[in-house]
């Protein structure tokens, strides 16, 4: 019925579809035609154990983030505080933080000379070492924990406040309460959380290239990397991007099939009172979680922040070429994004089934450097590959922020066609006139919102820009990491606290222009 309501027209839904659906089938043809697929039954000692690394970590990686996370959340859910806003906005940080930059920040906290073993020395205590297994776990436990902690808390919003009421009622203590309460909504809850964390965990390059690396810390995507740039060995290359792709893309899938719609029953919408909450003893254990968990999370911002102030000066004029750069593929990055996510979600909102959302997880599923090095192939017959390094990042950056950006426009968007699409059709407003009057006006802050997503995630992005790149084709993220690799720490330090601004600075502007006077 919406679709005879409202002409939306589908082509364009259809076409973008349609150019996410090439531009990931391509690089998979590609990257086919160059795997020899009978040899990966036979697949090597390093490749079985990169393999096996990659399942691993991400396993540990998500176990302990949503294990870490459940008592940080039931605090949070339980406990009014000032600042408590704060910190919930504060847990959404380090999903758009740069990868390369928290990676800095918990070098300097937990590094060889970090603060961490610098108090362990000072008490005769044993060092500990960052790199490898733990190091990798420890990074991506830093990433996940705030995400599974903001999908907790979710659920624990969700349940009713009769719920709390009807227990307080029968007077169940706190564990009974637990139990007959709680329980069930993190039955339900937990399975998602932890399979989506896992599958994000699998295609996290930059941690692993900047924290694994050894022969027993390799993963899948390292390996990729590895093979395509030190080795130019594309037929291994292809043959580990297939591997990922059944690894990440199967996975990614199947965790976004689990991740559940919550719905614990109705309520009245009351505001929710813990009397289970009561007692000193409960009330300085959340304190203490969650100091432990603010603490966890700002000590690696503030390391970066103070750390970046001090290199600043000791930055080369390099760094300032690559923020340039990084500034503009990000600003493409966001018009090809609407480009694609705009009409993508208004053929969603007319139609009844998900087979078009499903499309633009197409993007989440692909792993990056498999769309790379399959565009690499493609490419590398007819022109020089390092031409197109910008131009292909920009579409994969774009492709990665695209299932964000669909779930955050496509509520809105069936919302509006439902309330308004019988009117603007009596009043002939049809196609673009229906967008520009109608859709857009009440689209702006979401618009804003993965407009901001898009640019943050990509001017932190170190994946298929680290293939392509030469000395003239660099964004700050690899200038960062070619710094690092050269020991010039207080430099590398200094681009860090620039990218990191440069980051939140346009996912900021983005956001807070999408709000400016939405209401109007």
């Amino acid at each position: 019925m919406a679709q005879r309501a409202v002409a939306i027209s589908p082509v364009a839904g259809i076409g973008a579809a349609t150019c996410v659906v090439v531009l990931i089938l391509a690089a998979l043809g590609a990257v086919l035609s160059r795997a020899d697929l009978v040899a990966g039954l036979r697949l090597s000692a390093a490749d079985w154990a990169a393999i096996r690394f990659t399942v691993s970590q991400a396993a540990v990686s998500a176990l302990l983030s949503v294990i870490l996370a459940i008592p940080v959340a039931r605090a949070l859910a339980r406990r009014r505080f000032v600042g408590r806003a704060a910190l919930v906005t504060l847990l959404g940080a380090p999903f758009i933080l740069p990868v390369i930059v928290a990676v800095l920040g918990l070098l300097t906290v937990f590094g060889r000379n970090g603060w961490a073993n610098d108090a362990l020395d000072a008490v005769g205590l044993p060092q500990v070492s960052i790199y490898g297994f733990h190091g990798v776990v420890l990074a991506h436990v830093f990433f996940n924990l705030p995400l599974a902690t903001r999908l907790l808390l979710q659920g624990w919003q969700q349940i009713p406040a009769e719920r709390f009421r009807l227990g307080a009622q029968l007077r169940l203590t706190p564990r009974a309460m637990f139990r007959a309460v709680e329980l069930p909504m993190l039955a339900q809850v937990v399975p998602g959380v932890a399979a989506l964390i896992f599958a994000i965990c699998l295609t996290s390059f930059a941690v692993a290239l900047t924290l694994g690396g050894g022969p027993r810390a390799t993963t899948v995507e390292l390996a990729i990397y590895q093979a395509f740039r030190f080795d130019f060995d594309l037929g291994r290359a292809a043959l580990l991007s297939v591997v990922q792709l059944v690894l990440a893309g199967g996975l990614s899938l199947l965790a976004l099939q689990f991740v559940p719609q919550i719905s614990v029953g109705g309520g009245l919408d009351r505001a929710v009172m813990r009397w289970d909450a009561g007692g000193r003893g409960r009330r300085v254990l959340d304190t203490g979680v969650i100091a432990l968990a603010a603490t966890f999370l700002l000590l690696p911002l503030t390391a970066v922040i103070l750390r970046g102030a001090v290199g600043l000066p000791q930055m080369p004029g390099s760094v300032w070429y690559a923020a340039g750069v990084s500034i503009a593929v990000a600003g493409a990055s966001i018009v090809v994004m609407l480009a694609l996510a705009l009409p993508m979600a208004g053929w969603i909102a007319i139609r009844r089934g998900g087979g078009t959302e499903a499309v633009g997880l197409l993007g989440l599923s692909a792993s990056p450097l498999m769309i790379g090095t399959g565009w690499f192939i493609l490419i590398n017959p007819v022109a020089d590959p390092f031409d197109f390094a910008l131009p292909v990042t920009i579409a994969v950056n774009a492709m990665m922020a695209l299932p964000f950006a669909l779930r955050t426009l496509v509520p809105p968007m069936r919302d509006t066609v439902a309330t308004y699409g019988r009117l603007s059709a009596s009043l002939r407003l049809r196609g673009w006139r229906f967008w520009r009057i109608v859709l857009l006006p009440r689209l702006r802050a979401q618009i804003g919102f993965a407009a901001g997503l898009t640019g943050a995630l990509s001017m932190g992005d170190l994946g298929v820009i680290a293939l392509f790149a030469d000395p003239e084709r660099v964004t700050l993220p690899l200038q960062m990491y070619r710094l690092m690799g050269a020991y010039r720490m207080e430099a590398a330090a200094g681009a860090a606290l620039l990218l990191l601004a440069l980051s939140l600075g346009v996912f900021w502007l983005c956001d807070k222009g999408g709000r400016w006077r939405a209401e109007a």
